[in-house]
Parts: C-alpha cells; sequence; structure tokens
C-alpha cells in the first residue's frame, strides 16, 4: 500500500538523479550517488552472511553514515534496530541480546563498548564509522569500498518486519516496538501528505534519525525527491545557520527546540523567510509559542503526535487545513482514535471528556519483540492500542492531549496535568522554557513545582510566576514554587524529562 523500505533510494534515485539529496556539514550527496553506496554496504553485509530478517543495530549520532547504513539494511530486507546513543553500555548489552542482532554498525568512539558486549554475547559483527577499526571490528569505509552498486533489493511484503526500536520504559528493561514496513512506512507517507512534503522542499532538522520522528521526517524527505539537511546535535547558531544557508522550507523539531530558538540571542541576525510550514511533536507545544513563532517567523507550526509503537506521527495539523493551536490535529488516514475512560477501556467518552487515547488502524506495531505480555497489555484483542496518553476529542475529529498519565500530579485528591501549568507559563513574557514536577507532601501527597529557564536578559521572581499563574489557574493547580534554572533535562530528541526534574533541587 504504502511501499517498502527495500527500494526508497532506488526509485528515488531513479527520478530524480544528481539532485542533491542530503547534506551533512559540508558533504553533499545526490540521489544516484547515496543510492550506489547503500547498495555497495548492502553487498558487503550480505557477503558477511546478512540477509533478510536479521537484526542489525544501530548505534550513532547523526551523520551521513547512519542514513546510509539504515537504507542498506532496509535494502537487504533486514530489520533495522536503531538505539539512543545515550543509552549505556549495559542497556546496549541488553538490547543487542533481547532482539538477536547479528551486526551492529556504530560510530567509531563506541567500539571499545562493543568489542566488550561482543565478547560477552552472541554477537556477529561490530562495523565502525571511519577508515580504521581496533582488532575485531570492522572498518564502514572498508565495506563502502568491497561492496558493489550492482545490487537488486530484496522482495519483501509489506507486513514483515522492518524495524524494531527499543522504548524507554519507566521501569524494567525497555521493549522493542516491531514496526512492519507498512507500519513505518504508512507513517511516513501520511505525514508527507498532511505537510505537502515533496521534491521542491528543503528540510532542515536536528531530530535523532535513531527516533521514528527523525527517521520518518528524513524517509519523507528521500522519498519524495526533497533535500535533506541533518544536523549532528541541536544547537541553535546550527539550526538557524542551516536555514538561513540552504533556505530550508521546512524545519522538524521538538518543542523544546523552538523555544530555543526564539530566545536565542542573535534569532533576528538570521534569515528564516524562506521556511513555509515547520512541524513540532514529541511533547505539547503550549499555543503562546506558537504564535509567536508563527509571528516572529511567519510560518504555520503544525504541531503533531505520534508514539514509536506507531512508528512515527498518527495524529496531524494539515498544512492545507485547519490549523488548530492546541491540538495535535486530526487521526492520519489509515487509522482511528477513540478517547476511553481510564479505568475501562470499553468505555468510550463523548467527545469534550479527557481519558485515555486510544488508536487503531495500519501504523499499528506487530507488538513488542519477544514479550508477548507486554503486548496484550498494550494492544486489545480488537486492535486497539492503549497510547498511555490523556486526551480530548472535539466534535470534528481534533485531538488535544492533555498529558501522560505517568506524568499526572495528585494533590489533595485532584488532578494536575503538568503540561496544562506549562502552557500558562509559556505565556509569561519572560519564561523560555519551564518544566513541572511532583514533589513530596505530607499533607496532600504530593504538589507541583515549576522549574523556570528565563529568557537571555529577563528577570522575574518566584511571587511573580506563582501570581501570574493565579490568574490563570484554579487554585489547586498553582504552583505551589518556582526554582529559577539554567536549563532543564532533556533526551536526546530535546523532550523535557520531567521525572528528572527534582534532579535541579540538589
Amino acid at each position: 500500500m504504502f511501499g517498502t523500505l527495500t527500494d526508497v533510494l532506488t526509485r528515488s534515485a531513479a527520478r530524480h538523479g544528481d539532485k542533491t539529496a542530503l547534506v551533512f556539514g559540508e558533504r553533499r550527496f545526490s540521489y544516484r550517488e547515496l543510492d550506489g553506496m547503500t547498495s555497495r554496504v548492502a553487498t558487503a553485509l550480505a557477503a558477511r552472511g546478512i540477509g533478510a530478517g536479521d537484526r542489525v543495530t544501530l548505534y550513532s549520532p547523526n551523520c551521513w553514515e547512519w542514513a546510509v547504513a539504515f537504507y542498506a539494511i532496509g535494502k537487504l530486507g533486514a530489520v533495522a534496530n536503531p538505539i539512543n546513543v545515550m543509552l549505556t553500555p549495559e542497556e546496549v548489552a541488553f538490547v543487542v541480546e533481547d532482539c538477536g542482532a547479528k551486526a551492529v554498525i556504530a560510530s567509531a568512539e563506541k567500539g571499545e563498548v562493543l568489542l566488550d558486549i561482543q565478547r560477552k554475547t552472541g554477537l556477529g559483527e561490530v562495523i565502525l564509522f571511519g577508515d580504521r577499526a581496533p582488532a575485531g571490528a570492522r572498518a564502514f569505509a572498508d565495506m563502502l569500498r568491497e561492496g558493489r552498486e550492482a545490487f537488486t533489493p530484496a522482495r519483501v511484503a509489506d507486513s514483515d518486519l522492518a524495524l524494531i526500536c527499543y522504548t524507554s520504559g519507566t521501569t524494567g528493561h525497555p521493549k522493542g516496538a516491531m514496526l512492519s514496513h507498512r507500519n513505518y512506512m504508512g507513517s511516513m507517507a501520511m505525514t508527507a501528505l498532511a505537510h505537502g512534503r515533496g521534491a521542491g522542499d528543503t528540510c532542515v532538522t536536528a531530530l535523532p534519525c535513531a527516533h521514528v520522528y527523525g527517521s520518518v521526517v528524513m524517509t519523507a524527505s528521500l522519498r519524495y525527491g526533497g533535500t535533506f539537511v541533518m544536523i549532528p546535535r541541536f544547537t541553535e547558531p546550527d539550526v538557524l545557520q542551516a536555514i538561513h544557508t540552504h533556505r530550508a522550507t521546512i524545519y522538524d523539531g521538538v518543542p523544546t527546540s523552538f523555544m530555543m530558538l526564539l530566545a536565542h540571542a542573535d534569532v533576528e541576525k538570521y534569515d528564516l523567510s524562506s521556511l513555509v510550514r515547520c512541524s513540532v511533536g514529541g511533547q505539547v507545544m503550549p499555543v503562546a509559542k506558537s504564535q509567536e513563532w508563527e509571528a516572529r517567523v511567519g510560518s504555520p507550526l503544525l504541531e503533531l503526535w505520534g508514539m514509536t509503537e506507531l512508528g512515527g506521527p498518527g495524529t496531524c495539523n494539515v498544512w492545507y487545513g485547519d490549523n488548530r493551536h492546541g491540538t495535535v490535529g486530526m487521526c492520519l488516514p489509515y487509522n482511528e482514535c477513540r478517547i476511553v475512560d481510564q479505568g475501562d477501556a470499553g468505555r468510550v467518552l463523548p467527545g469534550g471528556e479527557v481519558g485515555e487515547l486510544m488508536f487503531r488502524g495500519a501504523f499499528v506495531m506487530r507488538g513488542y519483540f519477544g514479550n508477548e505480555s507486554a503486548t496484550r497489555d498494550t494492544i486489545e484483542p480488537d486492535g486497539w492500542l492503549h497510547t498511555g496518553d490523556l486526551a480530548k476529542l472535539d466534535g470534528e475529529g481534533y485531538v488535544t492531549i492533555v498529558d501522560r498519565k505517568k506524568d499526572l500530579i495528585l494533590t489533595g485528591g485532584y488532578n494536575i496535568y503538568p503540561a496544562e501549568i506549562e502552557r500558562v507559563l509559556s505565556e509569561h513574557p519572560a519564561v523560555a522554557m519551564s518544566g513541572v514536577g511532583a514533589v513530596p507532601d505530607e499533607l496532600r501527597g504530593e504538589l507541583a513545582r515549576a522549574y523556570v529557564v528565563l529568557k537571555p536578559g529577563a528577570a522575574a521572581t518566584e511571587d511573580e510566576i506563582v501570581q501570574f499563574c493565579r490568574q490563570k489557574l484554579a487554585a489547586y493547580k498553582v504552583p505551589r514554587s518556582v526554582k529559577f534554572v539554567a536549563d532543564l533535562p532533556k533526551t536526546s530528541t530535546g523532550k523535557i524529562m520531567r521525572r528528572q526534574l527534582r534532579g535541579l533541587d540538589a
């Protein structure tokens, strides 16, 4: 229905040839060149016994080699296992062993860790980016030299496994979400449709490719003939300069990236007028910040929502439709959403009521790898997926994410949603970013504390912030304390890690 990962670059190379497909730093790769490189790596992997269905772990920050390796794995019909570069050696060892990886392809600095894991597990190949590799590993550059460009992509069904992406669980070990070609390519294709992504676009992003959001926007660009500008890691000057230099038409990021760009002291020195639309996801985007972005930059900011278990975005505000700030748009085609009672998934709630968002359709994963119990807990027998997000649905199908169930703060029997407080804090003229977490209280169980990053040169007191919130929130929702901090703990994708906010109190 949506195609498979096996021939993304082969099809695009036939149509777009010498057009620039990928930009990384000073390097540019045409579609023809990128297709040839992925074929060389695919043939080199095949020569080492890696084929359809075999798992290959990708362990690296953003780089051009990551993209080549990812699509080479796809061409073989093998299963890519992209993992977060922030994982500890113990976590990496668990993932590699849990999914039964036959090889790991990684950045050079990961070599020592991976060779140690190789000695302790059944891991076959360790392949490291660069021209040289220590004893026991292979150099990626050698594979590019050894491989052949004459290669026919594997024939796979869209129901076949394409990716195993491990989620960062709150307790115990992470779980490997099994994504079929249909799951991943469906999310990619419908996201591209919603945003009107095509051959005329230049997309800039610093989203980690190892995360499905970053991977999907990369594939959407390469599948439909755009130019993809990959930033190694997010910094305000790097992103702003890339948009300015490459005349980007799309910027994709998480809420914190937009907030940091807006707060950057030199933002006005860069020409961002080429931006036609931007997308934001990963966490709730405060309406005030969306409005500020659009007012200052002039491009629509389209909020979306997705999950690893869906292979990427599941709902979007569409570029050519009604862009409703404060919502994550509508359910993408080939899928359906509903809101259910938190204690009874069989009871569907009427429009406007807050409950758990559930999702069913073409994007829903096959389950968790080797973990039938977790799969049963997450996917109902009739196919409905528990998202763990609290949301509400309006009469026209627009979804508003209220918060994560696990981030809920319980104060004297009242439910407090951190995202609601964060939305209000974002409206304060001195606030660049904020995170709200729970602190224990003997009388009420938990209280809300706000952790606030101020804009450069701005000033505010704790009392001013609290009083500002009192004007806009019910008394029980107002944070009982405010701590001003230089930065907030974030994941590799830039999401605020609310459960680590209390570490800032030390």
